[in-house]
């Protein structure tokens, strides 16, 4: 157990750079609210269902973490400041999965009365950027990216990298811009919003067709005024 804590406070240290010792680490409220699920969800487990409720919202009083009892957690999961997070009862995490503030893994309202699968999932090394709102049964593939502020309704593929409402994938594999890990999983300055993108394309469209459209009205009125020369001149004749 010693050993599986070091390791679990080693890899919170290679994803944030602020703490300096492990010590510090083990005042995060994140460790704190993952901690108290795992002895929640021991007594969910169990039916002991009121426990478990408890152990719950002392967590959130806590922390400002909403761990719902029944949500399965792997290993090394990083609530990043957490405050505000929340995870439904169904939602499944993988392994080094990192989470950031006001995070939500919301449920779908099933139209039977019937609970099942309500809630994401996070597939191993999954980043969410803070205010992002992963919502209903959907699967979030390993090494994937949710930026902040990202409201995502649809399975993302592995390794995509989803910005906007509704989320959108860049197009970009996280491989080919980012480390091992990126904060907040969102790109800077390397890659763009989708819907930035199709503007600045249709833009550039529209400057060619102007420039097409110029080019027609310049060979146009160069031949008709080669027509109306003769004209002109046929007149000045008679005259």
């Amino acid at each position: 157990m010693f050993n599986g804590l070091i390791a679990y406070l080693d890899s919170i240290k290679a994803r944030d750079p602020a703490p300096r010792t492990r010590w510090e680490i083990l005042l995060y409220p994140g460790l704190l609210a993952v901690g108290m699920h795992r002895i929640a969800h021991w007594l969910f487990e169990a039916d002991l269902f009121f426990l478990a409720r408890f152990v719950n919202h002392l967590s959130r009083w806590l922390t400002g973490i909403d761990i719902h009892p029944g949500a399965q957690i792997g290993r090394h999961l990083f609530i990043d400041h957490g405050f505000g997070v929340v995870i439904g009862e169904t939602a499944e995490i993988g392994d080094n999965v990192s989470i950031y503030q006001d995070v939500t893994l919301g449920g779908t309202d099933p139209a039977n009365g019937v609970g099942g699968k309500r809630h994401p999932t996070l597939c191993d090394d999954v980043i969410v950027g803070s205010g992002a709102q992963i919502l209903g049964p959907v699967t979030v593939h390993a090494r994937a990216r949710v930026g902040a502020n990202a409201v995502v309704t649809k399975d993302v593929p592995e390794g995509a990298v989803m910005v906007g409402i509704p989320a959108r994938s860049t197009l970009l594999d996280a491989s080919e811009y980012a480390r091992e890990f990126v904060p907040y999983g969102t790109p800077c300055c390397e890659t763009f919003d989708p819907a930035t993108q199709k503007l600045e394309l249709l833009q550039c469209q529209l400057e060619q067709m102007q420039k097409q459209i110029a080019m027609l009205v310049a060979e146009r009125d160069a031949l008709k005024a080669e027509a109306d020369a003769p004209q002109r001149k046929g007149s000045r004749k008679s005259a």
